[in-house]
């Protein structure tokens, strides 16, 4: 996935899968292509978002209003220190493991889904956040 500013900033995000086990082990690289804004630090986060009530989607046509959606960042830390040049490639390595994770959950019922996400956080010099989430599909062999 390639991400953004225009003339400022371009980054290419990649990582080796969309769907991992609960005890999987998530690899990727982050290659900036264009770099012309003074990053200071690049996170990592890991990110459950649960939504409950009977709003939700059905076949991309919303139905309802009354639903409530909670996120809570399991994980976060620093992959990069300073600034990057063009052409620097950033090797991402999260542990899936050690964190209390439960599978995803699409629609349950029309009620409860359960998503995660990981979400790269680029901050400037001047505390400028740019972020870009990418939805990964957890999974459970047995109970």
């Amino acid at each position: 996935m390639e991400v953004g500013i225009e003339d400022c900033l371009h980054i290419e995000f990649e990582y080796n899968k969309g769907k991992y086990h609960l005890k999987d082990c998530v690899l990727g690289k982050v290659y900036f292509l264009l770099v012309k804004i003074r990053i200071k630090i690049m996170e990592l986060q890991l990110i459950r978002r649960e939504t409950i009530g009977s709003g939700m989607n059905c076949a991309f046509i919303f139905i309802g209003s009354n639903e409530q959606t909670e996120s809570e960042t399991l994980a976060k830390f620093e992959v990069m220190d300073g600034a990057p040049v063009r052409g620097e490639c950033i090797p991402i390595r999260l542990f899936l493991k050690a964190y209390d994770l439960t599978p995803s959950y699409k629609n349950v019922n029309n009620k409860f889904k359960v998503r995660y996400f990981l979400n790269l956080v680029l901050i400037d010099e001047e505390d400028r956040r740019y972020f870009k989430q990418q939805e990964i599909t957890l999974w459970r062999k047995k109970l």
